[in-house]
């Protein structure tokens, strides 16, 4: 990439951001550790949240943009990064926004549950925000028609394309 490059420096960054999110490892573990979250503060585990909060943090840039982006995992991603970037937002009453909104009382509810230590009430919510999340993402996924790339669909060096 040249110096006088016509992108901002976070262009650039926003642009890696997503890219590397759209690996499907990492979209399924920012799923999946959600329960490892509402498990600490349930169980009072300092090291545990600490460690949760810290993987949260690097997670959409811990994993290597991926070779491929047709799977559902990183259709996910690819769809909330072109939702956002048509200026669509995340809350609002509009559907499926209106499904975050909701979400709102679910997640209070999820960590009252847990601060109080009470595991149906704690499983529960945390099961609620998951699938109204997932609710959110399969729709803008829906919204969107983000399909990804596979392989056939990536230029390579040898396409002539490409190479002129």
């Amino acid at each position: 990439m040249s110096i006088l490059s016509t992108d901002s420096v976070r262009e650039r960054l926003e642009a890696t951001f997503w890219e590397r999110h759209a690996n499907p490892w990492s979209a399924g573990t920012r799923i999946l550790v959600y329960p490892v979250f509402m498990y600490a503060i349930y169980r009072r585990d300092a090291k545990l949240f600490a460690a949760t909060l810290a993987f949260i943090t690097v997670n959409p840039v811990l994993f290597p943009r991926p070779k491929r982006t047709d799977n559902y995992l990183s259709r996910i991603v690819l769809a909330e990064r072109e939702w956002l970037d048509e200026g669509k937002g995340t809350m609002g009453l509009d559907y499926p926004n209106v499904l975050n909104v909701l979400n709102i009382p679910v997640t209070f509810y999820a960590f009252a549950a847990a601060i109080r230590r009470k595991p149906v009430g704690t499983l529960l919510g945390t099961l609620g925000v998951m699938a109204i999340k997932l609710w959110w993402t399969d729709a803008i996924v829906k919204e969107t028609g983000v399909t990804g790339e596979g392989p056939a669909d990536i230029p390579t060096v040898s396409d002539d394309s490409v190479a002129e």
